[in-house]
């Protein structure tokens, strides 16, 4: 049987195919399939292939149980508990349904009776009976339009309107004063409850870092925290420029900011790069310290405030030398980027004729009392106390070989990491 044979074949099949029922159709198809040898999946599709719609006016209307008087009680019933699982749009998209089944079965009979909804027996009993799933469907269209009305409410206030945008490009570099300032959390693998916040301080001229811990995210302790660091800066403040975190983009730190006669500038929302120079900072003075542990007991906070306000800062303004960039040039694809040669900050500051003759005094006669040696074993024995804290908070009582010597998940002093090794070995 050629291909013509079988299409005319097919045609004559095909009207007793659609009109009949299930068993008829597989009959019909195991004559096809014997008398012309095709696979029997493939002659379905054929058999279905010049299906043609039917017209909205041929299909039957289907009558709408829950109509448009239903679900219009159904979201003021929704509306008056609050949402059930929250209005946000990603708490929206589950388990609402699930909750506000039960109160429906519960409460609609109550606000009948508060008059709080106005609605038939009619009405009442589908909204008893409705399943979770049904609401779901029946309330995405209000959903959708909340998370419109979210995502397009103004959210400026006259905070964002006040303090300046500025970008990393916008600062003038060769200026001693001018503060990038960040928090690094130290919440582990969970964001839940209060935990320790490293307040990050940079100095954009001279990479001076000075650093603060806060337990939670309150504004007082943070403007706190920022206080204590400009105290212990050898050099005035002229502006500091947090990112848009409200823990420092709030009324107390501009009144303070209003009251020493500091500017306040703050980077562009979802744009890291904008505070490029703390960032930096971030990595090599806090992550790369004392690693991505969750610290938040007032223990573990006073241990890194002791190493925070003594050794650490010292060690790292006094005898860490910094490269800056000095300019760069686009060639076509290719960027060149030029370097000024390593310095401490320390050394940066005293090369400047930006600070007082009596401040670079006090700077050289700290340097001269400091010994990098003492310094680092000093750092390093307090970061064995702190990770010995932690593991005591956590009731460990032997050394997590594998997190010793993985330090993306914590960093440590080689003290810690020779006692580890020596183990090992033996």
């Amino acid at each position: 049987m050629n291909t013509e044979a079988r299409k005319q074949y097919m045609d004559t099949l095909r009207e007793r195919y659609f009109k009949g029922i299930k068993k008829e159709k597989g009959e019909i198809l195991n004559e096809y399939c014997r008398n012309t040898k095709q696979d029997r999946k493939y002659a379905i599709k054929k058999f279905n292939y010049k299906i043609k719609p039917k017209s909205k006016e041929d299909r039957k209307n289907r009558a709408c149980f829950y109509d448009g008087n239903v679900i219009v009680v159904l979201v003021e019933i929704w509306k008056i508990f609050d949402y059930p699982c929250g209005q946000t749009p990603l708490e929206m998209q589950f388990l609402t349904g699930q909750r506000l089944e039960e109160i429906l079965g519960v409460e609609v009979e109550n606000l009948r009776a508060w008059k709080e909804i106005v609605c038939s027996d009619e009405i009442a009993e589908k909204l008893k009976k409705m399943k979770s799933a049904t609401i779901d469907r029946r309330l995405n269209h209000e959903k959708e339009v909340l998370k419109l009305k979210e995502k397009y409410r103004k959210k400026s206030s006259f905070l964002l309107s006040t303090i300046p945008v500025k970008t990393s490009a916008d600062f003038d570099r060769n200026i001693v004063g001018n503060e990038q300032v960040d928090f690094v959390e130290s919440c582990g693998a969970s964001a839940s409850g209060e935990y320790v916040n490293n307040l990050s301080i940079c100095d954009i001229f001279s990479s001076w870092w000075e650093g603060e811990a806060i337990m939670g995210k309150g504004q007082q302790r943070a403007l706190s925290g920022l206080d204590n660091c400009r105290k212990r800066t050898p050099f005035p403040w002229r502006e500091f420029h947090p990112d848009n975190g409200t823990n420092l983009l709030n009324f107390a730190v501009y009144a303070y900011a209003e009251k020493e006669r500091l500017k306040f500038s703050r980077s562009r929302p979802y744009h890291k790069n904008d505070n490029c120079f703390i960032e930096q900072k971030n990595s090599t003075h806090i992550r790369q310290v004392i690693g991505y542990l969750r610290y938040d007991t007032q223990e573990e906070l006073d241990c890194l405030n002791d190493l925070y306000r003594n050794e650490l800062r010292l060690y790292k303004n006094f005898f860490q030398p910094v490269i800056k960039l000095k300019n760069k040039e686009r060639t076509g694809g290719h960027i060149k980027r030029k370097y000024d040669r390593a310095k401490t900050p320390y050394r940066r500051l005293i090369e400047s004729n930006q600070i007082s003759a009596k401040e670079k005094e006090a700077l050289t006669a700290i340097y001269q009392s400091l010994n990098p040696a003492e310094l680092k074993r000093t750092i390093d024995k307090k970061l064995d106390n702190l990770y010995k804290i932690y593991q005591k908070k956590k009731g460990q009582e032997n050394i997590n070989l594998t997190n010793k010597l993985n330090p993306s998940l914590v960093s440590f002093s080689r003290i810690a990491q020779k006692e580890v090794l020596g183990v090992m070995i033996k």
